[in-house]
């Protein structure tokens, strides 16, 4: 499986145990909703500073998003 792929899982299992929306994440970031969905789908491939972000909204280490 693909890392982005992979990748995406975590992040949305997280959300959704966090009870976050992809709405309600995308507000946080300040980014738009397809952002969220592309990330979990693993559409997206962020940067180590999004990713930084990312962890900081759902406040998760960054070794959780990725292990």
């Amino acid at each position: 499986m693909d890392i982005t792929v992979k990748f995406g899982k975590r992040v949305k299992a997280i959300r959704l145990k966090k009870k976050l929306s992809q709405g309600d994440l995308a507000k946080i970031l300040g980014v738009h909703p397809n952002y969220i969905s592309g990330i979990e789908r693993g559409q997206e491939n962020m940067s180590l500073r999004s990713i930084e972000r990312l962890a900081k909204a759902l406040d998760v280490l960054i070794k959780q998003l990725v292990i």
